[in-house]
């Protein structure tokens, strides 16, 4: 992320070690996501393929990172290794975005908006997703929920 680059460089997230960062950038020509040494410098590409990427998470253990992929007026949540193989999305749809790690590193919050609510009360909710993609479950709030938060692991 550099001050001399006409890129938009945003969201940025440390990794779990504090070495490296993983942010997103328009400097390639499309919203790409890409990794740095926490001390500046050295940015390299990560991800390849087709559609924009954004909100990367570095997972707590490090192995993975979590992003929204956009493409095609489709959202997905998605996660991929750091080197950038692996990329898998787990669940996609209508403004399905905004993940985020349980502290164990291997389950994925996020929200999605239903399609036919227009805006309306109880459009948009909150699910969590294992790391396989096979295990997705609504996650019951109140009302409307996004940009879901865990809270750390306490040892007992």
């Amino acid at each position: 992320m550099s001050a001399n680059s006409p890129a938009i460089d945003t969201s940025p997230c440390y990794s779990s070690d504090g070495t490296q960062i993983v942010f997103n950038s328009d400097r390639g020509g499309t919203q790409q996501l890409y990794i740095m040494p926490s001390g500046g410098g050295g940015e390299r590409r990560v991800s390849y393929g087709d559609g924009r990427y954004a909100t990367p998470v570095w997972s707590p253990r490090g192995d993975y990172i979590a992003f929204t992929k956009i493409m095609g007026g489709s959202f997905g949540v998605g996660i991929m290794r750091p080197d950038g193989s692996g990329e898998r999305l787990l669940a996609n749809g209508f403004l399905v975005e905004g993940p985020t790690w349980a502290p164990n590193g291997r389950v994925l919050a996020f929200f999605r908006q239903n399609p036919n609510s227009g805006g309306r009360a109880g459009g948009v909710s909150l699910s969590a997703i294992d790391i396989t993609g096979r295990f997705e479950r609504p996650l019951a709030t109140p009302g409307d929920a996004s940009d879901p938060a865990w809270s750390p692991l306490i040892p007992q």
